[in-house]
């Protein structure tokens, strides 16, 4: 029978769907048919596998060759499909045993030469392969990628011959093994950061409870430094959330390095990037900038300098943890766990209230300037808080602040502690979890009531504050949350004038 059978994997969204690659040779004219929704990187395989098996010294066979990519409804992209397809003709037409075929899956690009070239998505197809228990056999440089995922079969290859070699058992396939991690990974350290005592203590809270921040302060007074260390103070990530970093970022145009393992993610888009840049898209959808942040940091610097439009889909993320990219024929669903950092100016020229008689911005000026972020995003960040200048003597002077190591060692207290009581950060408690775990002391929950016919605070604030006020608690080493806490969480809840 001239027919072989072998699999490999698609991608969409996060998700790795079995495809089956079925080769079949027939008489008739030669020609060469390729079939099952291919985009163009795949129809152009062609061409590619042709010179590759002619190269490789193989014969291309001179009859009609239908290749079949199953499911016939999902859209195939990438050059991935260039190794099963070749292996596909070359079973089918009998230069190679089949025997080994359907145990293993293949995925990987050819060049004309032969050589395998690195794809993108390795870890997530590494993934699927491993829960149905095959093995999976890549270019080299994906296989030692994929090899992060420790309980799954996976095996390099530097060309087709070596795959071949393989499967007629003459040269056996070294198994990939992951590069060893750094031993810790390395992050700018906060005690670089002069003065900025209150910045600092807030950016401590944001990091023991997830929380997300938006720091208001003139130019040069280290806004963007401070953003750049909170990654650095960030509770230690555990290795399946290490995995889900890195599984996503395989999908992403950069890819992912192993030297990066258990980093935190930092991203930090140019204020000119699209709504589709931040939460992903494209005809086939790949993960944004939200999603890329996994488990780490999104930078917005210069907030009111992004488009109205491409902030406002910040709205749902932040509130669900997760995205859904919806194109005509698609629908791709991407986990948006990040902490959202921003940071603007007081006004368009960035000096309101400091250097004085440098502002010359009319009240009308910045209302139009503040007024660019809308009032139901900042309802949604946690803490609001000021960047004053840095006085000359903490400026000139030797660094005074705690070492990012020092801070971390309570951040990751005050985790812990989240963990072992609600098993999640409190940033992403329900309001049944909040009713449970955050409820104040009575001059606490006196000093709240006030707090929200003064402020107008809405219940999604009066929520955050309690949430805020947990954190507090818990970096204190303290269960009850009491007056002091709520006191300092309620400062949090305004945005600087």
């Amino acid at each position: 029978m001239s027919v072989a059978v072998l699999y490999s994997r698609a991608l969409a969204g996060t998700e790795a769907p079995l495809v089956t690659v079925e080769a079949h040779l027939a008489n008739g004219l030669p020609g060469f048919t390729l079939v099952g929704l291919p985009e163009t990187e795949v129809k152009e395989a062609k061409d590619r596998v042709r010179a590759a098996l002619q190269n490789s010294r193989f014969e291309f066979p001179n009859r009609r060759i239908t290749v079949n990519l199953a499911p016939a409804d999902l859209p195939k992209e990438s050059g991935r499909f260039d190794l099963p397809i070749a292996l596909g003709i070359l079973a089918a037409s009998g230069q190679i045993p089949r025997e080994r075929l359907a145990a293993m899956e293949w995925a990987g690009e050819l060049a004309l030469t032969g050589e395998l070239r690195p794809i993108r998505g390795a870890l997530a197809m590494v993934y699927g392969a491993c829960r149905d228990g095959r093995g999976f056999v890549l270019p080299q440089e994906s296989a030692q990628e994929a090899a992060l995922v420790r309980e799954a079969s996976v095996y390099g290859a530097r060309s087709l011959l070596e795959v071949c070699a393989f499967l007629h058992g003459k040269q056996p396939l070294e198994r990939a093994t992951a590069a060893p991690p750094p031993a810790e990974p390395l992050y700018p350290d906060m005690q670089e950061v002069r003065g900025q005592a209150a910045a600092k203590r807030a950016l401590e809270i944001a990091a023991a409870g997830a929380h997300s921040v938006l720091m208001v302060g003139p130019p040069g007074t280290g806004k963007s430094m401070l953003a750049a260390r909170l990654p650095g103070i960030l509770p230690e990530m555990t290795d399946d959330q290490a995995l889900e970093v890195a599984a996503l970022q395989s999908l992403g145009s950069q890819g992912f390095s192993p030297a990066a393992w258990k980093r935190r993610p930092f991203r930090a888009p140019h204020h000119t990037a699209s709504a589709v840049a931040l939460v992903g898209g494209g005809s086939n959808p790949r993960p944004g900038e939200i999603s890329l942040a996994l488990h780490g940091v999104l930078f917005l610097d210069e907030l009111p300098e992004f488009d109205r439009k491409v902030l406002e889909v910040l709205r749902e993320p932040l509130e669900s943890g997760r995205v859904t990219v919806s194109r005509a024929a698609r629908q791709a669903d991407f986990p948006a766990l990040f902490q959202l950092v921003a940071a603007m100016n007081p006004c368009p020229c960035g000096y309101l209230g400091h250097y004085s008689g440098r502002c010359r911005c009319t009240p009308d000026q910045v209302a139009r300037y503040r007024g660019r972020i809308s009032g139901p995003l900042l309802d949604r960040i946690d803490l609001q808080i000021e960047v004053p200048a840095v006085a000359e003597e903490e400026l000139m002077g030797q660094p005074t602040g705690e070492p990012s190591r020092t801070i971390r060692a309570r951040v990751e207290r005050a985790y812990r502690i989240q963990l072992e009581r609600q098993g999640k950060p409190n940033a992403r408690l329900s309001v049944q979890e909040i009713d449970a775990f955050c409820v104040p002391e009575r001059e606490g929950t006196a000093l709240l009531r006030q707090a929200m016919a003064q402020l107008n605070l809405s219940a999604r604030a009066y929520h955050r504050v309690l949430k805020l006020a947990r954190t507090i608690a818990d970096l204190a080493g303290t269960e009850r949350i009491s007056a002091v806490h709520v006191a300092e969480a309620i400062q949090y809840r305004r945005l600087p004038g």
